[in-house]
């Protein structure tokens, strides 16, 4: 993904120029090997001393043999012996001496025929296209050959370069390079490493049958001195899968000193960082936890564009040579995206913004899949067919009967040699035996061929088309030619959220049918819904041997429902044994239930413990039933210590409801001294509700001066109430982006006591455009494909846009 200097035919001409110079002979000391600093250490401090290597061999006791083999620079490692007795008499520290004597036998040790058993090859084995780096163009004498521009280097290069020098210490790091698609991150990681590959090191790409499988597989096998190669890093600690295990694995690489020295080096687009590290809201389940710990501290941001340095430095690789840099500053020096030019990413733009209506079809259908969450790789039949209500009625009625070959051929063409708009793509069979439980149903592969869209494309249309619903066509074709169970169900959630409830329905019907844990869930809870008790228990049983333990959970909880006390509990103790700290909850209120208050605080404390914020709320209730409102106050500021800030919420609702409006005030104003108003705001919301007007002033003016002022949901009342509907919408949509859907909730009140169906309908359309709709209440009545009158579909079903 990175940059410069024509790559020629000299292997050895070509590794050393880089964008400043010879990189291994203009930098010597940064590529030390710890041998060479350990020889540096005593070197100096024989310079300190004012002694000579006689002097030193008669005060020290070693021989004059021992001393010139201990300071010669290709000589082997000294002994302990040696190194304590030159340490006493240069007076440095023995640990630290003896420390560096370590890390230089440990790298002497560390050959690549000792480690020749772990995954991977050696690095000078590698061609970088092979590791994803894109080419920077082909060669003007036989077009098969691609190359590499020379190398500009950048701020986070000197920090991959700090990473490197310490696993040639002998310690473990792992480094992910964030940025934007083409912005030279892969390019740069295979810049960092070439001075491992002058001391043997190995590097593993696992890509083999799929990525995420291939690093569970063998992240165990990996050997001291190996590169792992993570580039597009969301393929493996992203899976919804093993995600999870894949980063503890990783985690652990790191972590034990035994198992090292590794570099560990990944790439990252921003918005899957964003998606990684974001704290979930309370009582929302935490996927990345795993995921989000590993990546602290271990992430690095790749700026879109070349500052002026960078600028400086590929104008004059571009005078001494360089073609490619010269082509490319043509292009994109007032704007500094040199990086995304060598990539080819102008000339993927033009090809979309430009190409034929069928092919922007193909291309928007295939940006939509991706955005939405479909895998890398997409079938053909399934594009083609979802590209139909991308066009306008003027541009179908003039399709030929071979628009989609003649569109797919033109997309497949190259773009400066290198990347095509969308192209055909080989995934590789799966080869290794199955591992984890027995799947419920065997997917089906998809048939016929299967494309990939390129990346900047894919990014581009993350941006331009997010606030964008795909067309019917788009889930008709989704229906009919998916077949696998994450994109069935992946797809079915993404329709969820724009209100498309009956196509979501069905596509959760065929993932559940694929073998889909969590769909098969979601269809035994509309399934229990429907009154079909026995479908809801058979697939609840179907996800647990699908290895998902929140169906024994919801068992426990319809034995539960049914005081089959012994049969819950069991239940509940078999999830909660393979995984699922909201099953403890059960347990803890099955104690709770029989006055067993010490027994069921110990079992919402271990949840609490385990992952499950939302223990932490019921023992707080416990406690205030129990008449212990110092406890509950307690375990309240516990949890928002914790992360999780809807205890007070829950307290000041619970203590007006009791009668105490006073003491409900008091623990949300509490809550609003630690910079949260929203219990304030919640016991506003009720008391309107209640038609306690007087009560509700007196939260929200208490609201607003914890705030500081006004408040958004002040502002955005007082805007609907002066008639600026489009403007109250945009704030509260802008507050629900956020995190904080509760403006939205307001604005449906006031409109639906105005008798405003048409703003009703506008903000229920908006809302499930931006994502939101289910924040509403309203939104209840299409959970089952019903208008608010009670007809068959949406709304959205009736009438979808682009």
């Amino acid at each position: 993904m990175m940059f410069a200097v024509v790559q020629p035919d000299n292997d050895e001409h070509w590794r050393t120029h880089t964008a400043g110079g010879l990189m291994a002979k203009e930098e010597p000391d940064r590529w030390h090997s710890p041998l060479a600093k350990l020889r540096d250490r005593l070197s100096d401090a024989l310079a300190l001393k004012g002694l000579t290597k006689t002097q030193l061999a008669a005060r020290s006791g070693l021989s004059r043999t021992t001393i010139q083999e201990a300071f010669r620079a290709d000589g082997a490692v000294p002994s302990p012996e040696t190194v304590v007795a030159l340490a006493r008499v240069l007076g440095l520290p023995e640990a630290e001496v003896l420390e560096l004597r370590r890390r230089a036998a440990a790298h002497q040790d560390g050959s690549v025929a000792e480690h020749a058993g772990g995954p991977g090859r050696p690095i000078e084995q590698w061609d970088p296209h092979d590791l994803e780096v894109h080419p920077s163009g082909v060669s003007a004498t036989a077009s098969s050959v691609r190359m590499l521009s020379g190398y500009v280097r950048r701020t986070h290069d000197q920090v991959l370069a700090g990473s490197v020098s310490e696993v040639m210490e002998g310690r473990s790091r792992m480094l992910v390079l964030v940025g934007s698609s083409s912005t030279g991150k892969t390019r740069a990681c295979w810049e960092a490493v070439q001075p491992l590959a002058e001391t043997g090191w190995r590097l593993w790409h696992p890509y083999d049958p799929t990525r995420a499988e291939a690093a569970l597989a063998d992240l165990e096998r990996v050997a001291p001195h190996t590169v792992v190669w993570l580039n597009e890093a969301q393929h493996y600690l992203g899976d919804p899968l093993v995600g999870e295990r894949i980063a503890a694995a990783l985690h652990s690489l790191l972590t034990d000193p035994s198992l090292g020295p590794v570099l560990i080096l990944g790439t990252l687009w921003p918005e899957y960082e964003d998606q990684y590290s974001a704290i979930p809201r309370p009582g929302s389940p935490d996927p990345h936890s795993r995921v989000r710990e590993l990546l602290a501290g271990r992430t690095m941001a790749v700026p879109d564009t070349f500052d002026q340095a960078a600028l400086g430095t590929a104008a004059t690789l571009a005078q001494e040579g360089d073609w490619l840099l010269t082509d490319a500053l043509s292009r994109a020096g007032a704007d500094g995206r040199v990086a995304q030019d060598l990539a080819g990413a102008p000339e993927l733009l033009r090809r979309y913004q430009h190409g034929t209506p069928a092919a922007k079809a193909l291309l928007e259908g295939a940006m939509d899949a991706r955005r939405l969450g479909m895998g890398l790789h997409l079938p053909q039949a399934f594009l083609t067919d979802a590209a139909a209500d991308y066009l306008a009625d003027s541009d179908w009625d003039q399709l030929t009967n071979d628009w989609a070959e003649a569109a797919y051929a033109d997309l497949a063409r190259p773009v400066h040699g290198k990347q095509v708009p969308l192209g055909r793509t080989n995934p590789r069979p799966a080869r290794r035996p199955p591992t984890g439980p027995t799947p419920t149903s065997v997917t089906v592969p998809p048939a016929g061929p299967m494309l990939r869209l390129a990346d900047y494309l894919e990014q581009h249309g993350r941006v331009v088309r997010r606030h964008l619903c795909p067309p019917a066509s788009f889930w008709h074709a989704a229906h009919v030619h998916l077949t696998l169970a994450g994109d069935l169900h992946i797809l079915a959630e993404a329709a969820t959220k724009m209100g498309r409830s009956q196509w979501a329905h069905h596509l959760r019907l065929r993932a559940a049918e694929a073998g889909h844990p969590d769909a098969m869930i979601k269809v035994a809870w509309e399934r229990e819904g429907s009154g079909d008790q026995d479908g809801a228990e058979s697939l609840f049983w179907q996800a647990a041997e699908a290895g998902e333990p929140s169906g024994l959970k919801f068992l426990g909880q319809i034995r539960e429902g049914f005081r089959d006390w012994d049969g819950a509990e069991a239940l509940y103790r078999r999830a909660a044994d393979d995984g699922d700290p909201d099953a403890r909850r059960g347990l803890a209120r099955l104690r709770e239930r029989v006055g067993d208050l010490e027994g069921a605080e110990v079992l919402y404390r271990q949840a609490a413990e385990e992952g499950d914020p939302n223990s932490l709320a019921d023992l707080m209730m416990m406690l205030e039933h129990a008449g212990d409102r110092e406890g509950a106050e307690a375990v309240a500021r516990e949890s928002t210590d914790a992360g999780f800030s809807l205890c007070f919420t829950i307290l000041a609702q619970m203590r007006d409801e009791a009668g105490d409006p006073e003491s409900a005030e008091a623990v949300a104003r509490e809550a609003a001294d630690d910079g949260d108003i929203s219990p304030l705001l919640d016991l506003w919301r009720d008391r309107i509700d209640a038609g306690n007007l007087e009560g509700a002033e007196s939260a929200f003016r208490q609201a607003a001066e914890a705030n500081g002022g006004p408040t958004p949901a002040h502002l955005a009342r007082n805007m609907e109430e002066a008639g600026d509907r489009e403007g109250a919408e945009a704030l509260a949509l802008q507050v629900a982006d956020a995190g904080d859907f509760y403006i939205l909730r307001d604005l449906e009140r006031m409109r639906g006591e105005a008798g405003d169906q048409e703003g009703l309908d506008a903000l229920y359309r908006h809302a499930a455009d931006a994502g939101h709709l289910r924040s509403l209440l309203g939104s209840e009545r299409w959970k089952y494909g019903l208008d608010p009158d009670g007809s068959p579909s949406s709304p959205w079903d009736k009438e979808e846009g682009r």
